[in-house]
């Protein structure tokens, strides 16, 4: 068993604020543990503009932003950094173990911030029936296999949702020369973002059909068709209304699940509708010492919003640890 001050779970653009603002505010012993063999995040994929307008005042690329945040932490001698490690359990007392390439370690820290953001719901959470051909994406899988791969999963494109990956990805396949032929979204608006909107869809007069619901994938080997009807107020299918649309690939972008297992395994008190931790303060649960930052906390439109709640994350275990001595 190990000792340590601070620990803070996850390297992307969350856990690195709060890891550079606990250092800014006293704390000298910190282990950041990141799961990938890179820190950044997913930022390290979304290689489009729209990052660090609010909070460097400059339109910056996803990986540029995050590189600002990694020369600065890895400069700060107190922050120690342990990549390709994943933690495995977290008690209530803070003990948490993780698998690193040096083996399986065991620590305890005084405080334990968490950033571990979110993961995308699949076809199985919002019940798309038909055959399991190959060609079936979360848009964020899509967006590594293009921008961090090299690798263009399809040429016919059809989208479910319209969550702000996919609207991007819209965008990313048609200036790549695969097709979109159709976005599909239940409701009567999209759920991202207006400039999504704009610059990635109305921009590329690519075809969104709301109150609309796709009602089977079908395929052998590959994808090879959707089925698609208009919905009623009630989201009840019209089935007079029912059309197909031919494509290879699908993607889906229907929402996010905060990423907060860890924490219930723990014990702290979890929103079982959000995911998210119970509690009245902004990065808090109900175990005192253990905050949660980010999109593990609420999910963010910005990143620069990330940033700065996460810092106030950073701040808070400063104080706690103060507090407690």
């Amino acid at each position: 068993m190990v000792n340590r001050e601070l620990v803070v779970v996850g390297g992307g653009p969350a856990g690195m604020a709060a890891a550079i603002s606990a250092r800014e505010n006293g704390v000298k012993d910190i282990l950041l543990i990141e799961r990938d063999q890179y820190l950044g995040g997913l930022l390290n994929q979304c290689i489009h503009t729209g990052f660090g307008i609010e909070y460097f005042k400059e339109i910056l690329t996803g990986p540029e932003y995050a590189d600002r945040f990694i020369r600065k932490m890895t400069a700060m001698s107190d922050i120690e950094i342990s990549l390709r490690s994943f933690v495995v359990n977290l008690k209530r007392d803070r003990t948490l173990t993780y698998l690193s390439p040096g083996g399986l370690c065991e620590l305890r820290p005084r405080a334990l911030i968490m950033a571990t953001g979110c993961r995308e719901r699949t076809r199985e959470m919002i019940n798309v029936p038909g055959s399991r051909p190959a060609g079936i994406f979360t848009a964020g899988l899509a967006q590594k296999l293009i921008n961090i791969e090299g690798l263009l999963p399809g040429l016919e494109v059809v989208i479910i949702g319209s969550g702000d990956i996919g609207l991007i990805m819209a965008r990313r396949f048609t200036l790549e020369g695969a097709r979109v032929k159709a976005i599909i979204e239940i409701k009567n608006c999209a759920s991202g973002l207006p400039r999504n909107m704009v610059q990635c869809v109305e921009d590329f007069d690519i075809p969104i059909h709301f109150k609309h619901k796709v009602l089977k994938i079908s395929g052998k080997s590959r994808v090879e068709s959707i089925a698609v009807a208009k919905v009623d107020e009630n989201n009840i299918v019209i089935p007079a209304t029912a059309f197909t649309v031919t494509c290879d690939t699908v993607l889906l972008s229907v929402g996010l699940i905060l990423e907060n297992e860890l924490i219930e395994m723990a014990g702290a008190d979890i929103d079982k509708i959000t995911n998210s931790p119970v509690s009245t303060d902004l990065n808090n649960t109900s175990i005192p010492g253990l905050f949660v930052c980010g999109n593990a906390f609420k999910v963010y439109d910005y990143v620069d919003s990330v940033t700065a709640d996460s810092e106030l994350s950073g701040k808070m275990a400063a104080e706690y640890l103060r507090k407690c001595r």
